[in-house]
Order: structure tokens, then C-alpha cells, then sequence
């Protein structure tokens, strides 16, 4: 039977900041648009736009490890322990467990689209269907190389948009242009994963971009994410205040990760790439908040 620890392994805790990165980043962008000069109205929706987030992220990463427990992907795993693939928890107990998350982020949606627009429901179900389907079903879109575009999308535009959206109730461009530096760091860590899986991948048929594209490709587009990220930060300064540059200030954090990744880094010498792409994002979304909030 799984302990706690095993479980609290199991949802991959260092993967969190992605879940945080964007609330972060939205809320900053919806600061500097003036909606905290009323924070009692909105504080609330931030943290339940945390709640959404956390709890989708969670979801994912249960539902991973059970649809390629079952489909013995995790058999010859390199990474972090997994539950099914492991042989701690039967597939049962992890399916339900990513359920409850799913449950737990749609409750919290819920009480969003309530207070906001109800066709916030509808992106909220796409999103479910879409951590689902990543590795689960009889077509995971994941196995298909195309987890990054979804990771782009869902954990960068939708979750930084629809955080700055919820709380100002406007469409506004630096929340589109914050969602596309998260987007990328997002993907970096996504790529950086596959990059590690090549070889077990492979040989489960689990067709990954990493996969598609090859080793070399592989780590030049983790290069070209990281990039992409500072470029988000100069779009985000160009619509708002140049105090946000000092969000640039995130690549001291990614440079270890790019250095070990160019630097031909293979198996569990990339692990540690994980971490420190998660906390460049998580220091990305925190410096632009904070410059938003400042020079808002």
C-alpha cells in the first residue's frame, strides 16, 4: 500500500510552480489594470483561480502516472517515482485520485464561472478533457507529440488569461503576452521531460515531440522556449511599464538548466532540470508581478 510520502511523490510536487506561474503572472496584469483598487472584490478570485490551477496540475500528473502505468510505459522508469509503474498503488486508487482533483479544480471553476461569465464552464471542461486525454484513452494526444502545443495553451494563455479575465472581466494584451512567456518556460519543462524519456519512450511507441524531433532538436528548442520567455518579458514591458524588465532577472535562474541541456545531459543528470526550469518560471511570474504591482 502507497504511504502518504508515496502519494505526495506521486502528484509531483516540484511540477507546482507551473500551477502557481501563471495565477501569478494574470493577477499581476490585473493589478496593474487597476482591479485590486478594490481588493475585496477580487481577492477571492485570485485564490480560487490558485485553486483551479494546483488542482488541474495535480489531476494531470495522477493521470499520467495511471494511463501509462497501465499502458507499462513507466515499466523502465528514469524519472520520479510513479505509482502504478512503481507498483505502490493499484490503478484503481491512482484514477481516482486524479477524479478527486478534477473535482476539486471544477468546484472551484464553478464558483468562478458563477461570479463571472458562465462560458467559463466550457473552458474549464476542455481543460479536464484536455489533462485526460493527454496520456489517457485509446488516441492520447501526448504519445502524438503534441503535449507541448497543449501545455502551451492550457497552462499558459488559458491560465494567465483567464486568471487576469476573471478578476477584471476585460480582455487585455499583457495578459495574452504573460501567457505566452508561462506558456513557454511551461513547455520547457515538458521538453526537458521528454528529452530525459527518450530512449523508454521509444521503445513503449510513446511518440513524444522529443521523440519526433531527436536528441539534438530537442535541446535547441528547449533553448528556443527559454528565449521565447525573455521575449515575453520585453512584449510585456512594451504594453505596460518598462520596470517590467527586471523580469529578466528569471534567466539567471534558467541558465543552469540551459547550460546542462546544451551541455548533452542525458537520463537522471537531467532531473535536476526539472526544478530549475519550474523555478525560472515561478521567478519569471513573480517579477512581473511584482513590477506590474509596483508601477501599476
Amino acid at each position: 500500500m502507497a504511504t502518504p510520502a508515496d502519494w505526495i511523490a506521486g502528484a509531483r510536487p516540484r511540477t507546482l510552480p507551473a500551477a502557481v506561474a501563471p495565477v501569478l503572472a494574470g493577477t499581476g496584469v490585473a493589478a496593474y489594470d487597476g482591479a485590486w483598487d478594490d481588493w475585496q472584490g477580487v481577492w477571492w478570485k485570485a485564490l480560487l483561480a490558485l485553486v483551479v490551477s494546483l488542482a488541474l496540475q495535480v489531476a494531470v500528473n495522477y493521470a499520467n502516472d495511471y494511463s501509462d502505468g497501465i499502458r507499462g510505459t513507466d515499466d523502465d522508469r528514469v524519472g520520479p517515482m510513479r505509482l502504478v509503474g512503481s507498483g505502490a498503488a493499484s490503478p484503481g486508487a491512482v484514477k481516482r485520485a486524479a477524479f478527486l482533483a478534477f473535482a476539486v479544480a471544477g468546484a472551484a471553476g464553478l464558483v468562478l464561472a458563477a461570479t463571472t461569465a458562465w462560458w467559463l464552464v466550457a473552458v474549464g471542461a476542455v481543460a479536464v478533457l484536455a489533462a485526460w486525454f493527454y496520456t489517457g484513452g485509446s488516441t492520447p494526444y501526448g504519445y502524438l507529440g503534441l503535449g507541448e502545443v497543449m501545455v502551451f495553451v492550457f497552462f499558459g494563455l488559458v491560465a494567465v488569461v483567464g486568471t487576469t479575465y476573471v478578476q477584471t472581466e476585460s480582455w487585455l494584451w499583457p495578459a495574452l503576452y504573460a501567457g505566452i512567456g508561462i506558456g513557454a518556460l511551461a513547455c520547457a519543462i515538458l521538453v526537458v521531460n521528454n528529452l530525459r524519456d527518450i530512449p523508454t519512450d521509444t521503445v513503449a511507441g510513446k511518440r513524444t515531440l522529443a521523440v519526433r524531433l531527436g536528441e539534438q532538436r530537442t535541446r535547441a528548442l528547449y533553448l528556443l522556449l527559454v528565449l521565447a520567455a525573455a521575449a515575453a518579458v520585453v512584449a510585456v514591458a512594451v504594453a505596460t511599464s518598462w520596470c517590467v524588465l527586471v523580469g529578466l532577472a528569471f534567466l539567471v535562474v534558467a541558465l543552469p538548466g540551459v547550460r546542462t541541456v546544451l551541455g548533452g545531459a542525458t537520463g537522471p543528470a537531467l532531473i535536476p532540470v526539472l526544478q530549475q526550469t519550474g523555478l525560472a518560471e515561478l521567478v519569471w511570474a513573480a517579477l512581473v508581478a511584482a513590477a506590474l504591482i509596483v508601477c501599476g
